[in-house]
């Protein structure tokens, strides 16, 4: 199985760069700044799980990409998507399956309109990483990684079975789902809830909660998030949401969502794509949001002076 992997950033590095270390085959489809990268040093990952240095890994630049795959793993930023597409669109054939690993829902119709829905699975994946100031993919958590994957009408096609037989070795918590939308959009509820929360007050979940009035800001964003998700059929499970209050409720926790630290990094933030999007879908259906709403405004205010 001849895999694509659409930059090789925390994301894309860290799976692609483990499955290419399991021995798949694997190609990174990359920028010239960081075909050089990879040329010169190597792909690195620094992580709890054990390091690794690939050298030389196999990577093509998008004016030189001809050969067709058979799985595209797209790992870039939501606001990278257009740019993308048209660098991996060569490599898409009548058989690849675009497996997409981006936040929010917006980027399936965008896929689909292209590629066609046929084409495009649902997948996400879970796992805290960044790229150090030598650019090499470091993992921050050993027990924070998963990467998820399905058809989107929930059956357990012949093609997500291979694919998962593909990723196993590389022991990344790979796994076929029958579920795959709702998973998503119960990761969609956390991440916009976190992101909306963090960035925001400009500070971890347990700064928050110790200010007056943090806990139940925290959890007013969680609950306007759960409402758009039941208003479009995929209220979120009793087991994901005792996980999440657990992640969100727990004094003193130092967690952020990367949304924030871009944000402390003075980079681009997936705004408009997390919680825009998530509030244009609430409208539609009505749903009051006056908690993400604030946090949007706040986002794109810092998105106006960052120019």
């Amino acid at each position: 199985m001849r895999i694509l992997v659409v930059g090789a950033g925390a994301i894309g590095g860290y799976f692609g760069g483990r499955l290419l270390q399991a021995g798949r085959d694997v190609t990174f489809l990359v920028r010239a700044k960081r075909a050089t990268e990879l040329a010169r040093d190597g792909l690195v990952i620094k992580s709890p799980n054990g390091d690794v240095t690939l050298k030389n890994p196999p990577a093509v630049q998008a004016d030189t990409l001809k050969e067709k795959f058979d799985v595209v793993l797209l790992s870039c930023k939501a606001f990278d998507l257009d740019d993308a597409i048209e660098s991996f669109a060569p490599a898409v054939g009548p058989q690849t399956v675009i497996l997409p690993l981006l936040n929010g829902m917006r980027h399936l119709d965008v896929l689909d309109d292209r590629f066609g829905r046929e084409r495009v699975i649902g997948g996400q994946c879970g796992i805290a990483a960044t790229l150090d100031e030598n650019r090499h993919v470091v993992q921050l958590t050993p027990v924070f990684q998963s990467l998820t994957f399905g058809e989107r009408d929930g059956t357990m096609s012949d093609r997500v079975q291979a694919i998962a037989a593909n990723f196993a070795p590389a022991n990344i918590g790979s796994q076929a789902s029958d579920d795959i939308m709702q998973e998503m959009w119960e990761k969609w509820v956390l991440l916009t809830t976190l992101a909306s929360s963090t960035s925001l007050m400009r500070a971890p979940v347990g700064h928050i909660l110790a200010a007056p009035g943090g806990r139940d800001f925290i959890l007013g964003v969680r609950d306007e998030c759960i409402s758009v998700a039941r208003a479009a059929g995929y209220t979120p499970r009793e087991a994901f949401l005792s996980r999440i209050n657990g992640m969100l409720m727990t004094e003193g926790s130092p967690l952020t969502a990367s949304m924030f630290r871009d944000i402390k990094a003075g980079a681009r933030t997936e705004a408009d794509h997390v919680v825009g999007d998530m509030i244009a879908r609430g409208d539609a259906a009505k749903v009051p949001l006056p908690k993400l709403k604030v946090a949007y405004t706040h986002l794109k205010a810092y998105e106006s002076q960052r120019g």
